[in-house]
């Protein structure tokens, strides 16, 4: 069983379907912390629910982000993870965090990447009239959002869709996709080489460099 570390910053319903996911057996590992950058992110309640260790790691108390992100890995470290994932943490990593972690390291991203990296996806898809939409499970490199992508979901634009219809329906295709590409790391299917996503040793898409 892999050890699983989630890192979040808000209400966590991505945390809570890969607990459940843990639970049903779907991914060969159980999440084992979940450390947070906000002291009230439900997520960490949801964690305490399913008597799983929560963390507040204050940012505040930290010079700056390579400070704040030495201390992550150290609480991190401590539950000796094979996999950690990145479920709606609000922060930046630092290169020295992002490499300490290559190749176990997860990130969701509510866009169809490498279209939309950052913040405000739903409205840019609404503002361009874009037809589809979607969401991506990607390996994290030190290009934000712009790691070896793994799976994606897409979704038609309905002509009365909002920002928070998409949200609520693009949320939807995350809690699916998320726990399985989580369970093709925790069963060593899936692999990151030359900056590129395998399972099952073929490549998952195009290499975009």
């Amino acid at each position: 069983m892999k050890n699983i570390v989630v890192l979040i910053s808000g209400n966590g319903s991505n945390l809570q379907a890969i607990i459940d996911a843990c639970r049903a057996n779907k991914i060969t590992g159980n999440v084992v912390a979940v450390l947070s950058n906000k002291a009230n992110a439900y997520g960490l309640e949801r964690a305490k629910l399913a008597d799983i260790p929560a963390y507040f790691v204050d940012p505040t108390l930290y010079n700056d982000r390579a400070d704040y992100d030495k201390a992550l890995i150290e609480k991190i470290d401590a539950y000796q993870p094979d996999i950690v994932v990145l479920a709606g943490f609000m922060r930046i990593l630092s290169p020295d965090f992002v490499t300490h972690y290559q190749h176990k390291l997860l990130n969701i991203h509510p866009s169809l990447l490498p279209k939309y990296p950052g913040l405000h996806t739903h409205r840019q898809v609404l503002a361009n009239k874009d037809s589809f939409h979607g969401v991506t499970v990607h390996f994290v490199t030190e290009e934000l959002d712009g790691g070896p992508m793994i799976i994606q979901a897409r979704i038609p634009v309905l002509p009365d869709d909002t920002e928070q219809s998409l949200q609520t329906r693009i949320q939807a295709e995350e809690y699916r996709i998320y726990p399985l590409a989580i369970g093709w790391l925790a069963d060593e299917r899936l692999k990151m080489q030359n900056n590129q996503a395998f399972l099952d040793d073929i490549a998952l898409f195009d290499n975009l460099d």
